[in-house]
């Protein structure tokens, strides 16, 4: 029998070894209760009666695949974000979710839908508030699980397939645009140039209409000259 009580003792005491690592905490709980964290490395000893849940406390990145977003016109967007973020409170965190990175996807898929993101090609004057506003809801939103949320960073931002081609073509247009103003504003000011130069050089004298007449002329020349040399 005392053999017998020694056995059990030593097998109960053995039970009750664990590793400890850095980076690591071992949430503790009996009977449905919170009974403490354990943050020791090394070699240490636990009641075996207690339950053990291994907790990952260091500093994690999450990158997200694309989310739904929209930009500040309500277009709709596709957003890939990236999360800096770590487990600051094991009990709440152990007790309160059952998987982490899952809940951070689900306040960062939440974040996404009331904060405006820069839509591509856009001037990058919003990206720091966008960030900003990210990093301030999904921390609210994360920090009563004991979640701590450093940065939400969007790091690729992409029109959504059903209004990409419909911006594409928008874009062409806008950029045709600028192109044949530019060449309008280049011949207006080569033929402005030539007359001026004709004419205080004394070549030509020119009323009103003949001043007209060469304008016109000239106008339709460096047209016609500026549309043959371009691809």
């Amino acid at each position: 029998a005392a053999y017998a009580a020694a056995g059990a003792l030593g097998l109960f005491g053995f039970g009750g070894l664990a590793r400890g690592r850095a980076g690591r905490a071992w949430v503790l709980g009996l009977f449905g209760r919170y009974r403490g964290t354990v943050r020791r490395t090394g070699l240490l000893w636990v009641n075996p009666l207690l339950l053990r849940r291994r907790v990952d406390v260091r500093l994690r990145h999450w990158r997200s695949e694309p989310m739904q977003a929209a930009d500040r016109g309500g277009v709709a967007l596709r957003a890939v974000v990236l999360v800096v973020w770590r487990v600051r409170d094991t009990a709440r965190a152990a007790l309160g979710v059952e998987d982490h990175e899952r809940y951070v996807r689900e306040c960062v898929e939440a974040a996404l839908l009331r904060v405006r993101v820069e839509a591509p090609g856009e001037p990058s004057g919003t990206a720091g508030t966008a960030q900003d506003a990210l990093t301030r809801l999904v921390a609210a939103d994360a920090g009563p699980v004991g979640i701590e949320v450093f940065a939400v960073r969007p790091v690729r931002v992409e029109y959504a397939p059903e209004v990409a081609a419909a911006i594409h073509r928008r874009l062409i247009a806008e950029l045709d645009a600028r192109q044949r103003a530019s060449a309008l504003t280049s011949v207006v000011d080569s033929v402005e140039d030539t007359v001026t130069r004709l004419t205080l050089r004394g070549l030509v004298d020119l009323d009103d209409y003949e001043r007209k007449v060469l304008v016109k002329d000239l106008t339709v020349a460096f047209c016609a000259g500026r549309g043959e040399t371009e691809p």
